[in-house]
């Protein structure tokens, strides 16, 4: 990522005019998954917002606008005080053009020109964008030092999508993917770009656990069962031609899931004097058990209580409330 002086003079407008020819209707490759809507992605100091945890729950709820490799182009660019706002095939919101600003009276009511409905949406909600932010204002750079700074989500040299895309992924990811290979830990779209899309998925049940199978190549050639749970391959099967089956369980690759996730598979800490809801001298979870190694003391049998003489012992129906 190039480096701005701290000291560069603000952009002059030359440089603005020259930056917004550049950059308009240019042809490039998404390195980031962008959300639908409206927020679109903030960039500074090479690191994106919303991202991780944040960025997955936006993508599964209003679905991807942008995936990493797709190829799109830049429709607009407006210079700020502080940012550089670039729009992404078309924005999320389509702009009129001057003409529909103007509405024509007629028998009909009215009509804007270009349109057959004069109450139609302008919502686009294929399109995104995303904001580069500079610390106090936009300074002086050039269009090369843009396309730098742009690098974490828009690659302006893969000459295709699958370069593009390649240049997103982990390395032991990408040189799997270039033998058409599956790992155990891949995503769904990393699956699609090592094999191609299935000819065949099977929806199963393992118990609580929904999968699905998706089945690569037929007899008499080796056949994969990759197993997909949630957008994770958990399982790899292959058939071999002379009947050997190979499979793979254990995770080949660790993928970012964010700091959520990372923080959840974290030890949990308790402060010394922590609440708790153990009643008076019950033992913490924390005093070594029996199972847990010959440090720990046996636990004293129940005591029973007592049985009065016509009374009811354990597994004894007792019927409270008065007679009938």
């Amino acid at each position: 990522m190039p480096v701005i002086p701290a000291n560069a003079p603000h952009m002059e407008k030359q440089t603005r005019l020259e930056i917004i020819r550049d950059f308009e209707m240019q042809l490039v490759y998404s390195r980031a998954a962008f959300p639908m809507g409206s927020k679109g992605l903030r960039l500074k100091d090479g690191t994106t917002t919303p991202n991780g945890e944040e960025l997955r729950a936006a993508l599964t709820i209003f679905g991807p606008a942008i995936k990493p490799g797709d190829p799109v182009h830049i429709s607009y660019v407006r210079i700020q005080n502080d940012h550089i706002h670039f729009e992404i095939n078309g924005g999320p919101v389509r702009r009129k053009k001057w003409y529909q600003h103007i509405q024509i009276e007629g028998n009909g009511g009215p009509m804007t020109p270009g349109s057959t409905n004069a109450n139609e949406t302008i919502d686009n909600p294929h399109g995104s964008f995303v904001d580069l932010y500079f610390d106090r204002y936009v300074p002086e750079l050039t269009p090369k030092q843009l396309r730098g700074l742009l690098y974490p989500v828009l690659d302006f040299n893969a000459r295709n999508k699958e370069q593009a895309y390649l240049d997103t992924v982990p390395p032991k990811v990408k040189e799997a993917i270039l033998k058409h290979h599956v790992l155990v830990g891949m995503n769904e779209e990393m699956v699609i770009h090592a094999k191609g899309r299935p000819a065949k998925k099977v929806r199963e049940k393992d118990g609580e656990t929904e999968y699905e199978e998706w089945i690569y190549g037929e007899p008499p050639q080796d056949v994969d069962f990759v197993r997909i749970v949630g957008d994770e391959v958990v399982r790899v099967e292959t058939m071999k031609v002379d009947g050997q089956k190979l499979v793979r369980t254990e995770k080949e690759v660790v993928l970012d899931r964010g700091d959520k996730e990372a923080k959840q598979q974290e030890p949990d800490v308790r402060p010394p004097d922590a609440p708790s809801l153990r009643r008076p001298g019950e033992d913490s979870g924390e005093v070594p058990k029996p199972a847990d190694g010959p440090g720990g003391a046996p636990l004293p049998p129940p005591t029973m209580p007592p049985q009065s003489p016509g009374g009811s012992g354990p597994g004894t129906n007792v019927a409270m409330g008065g007679s009938r």
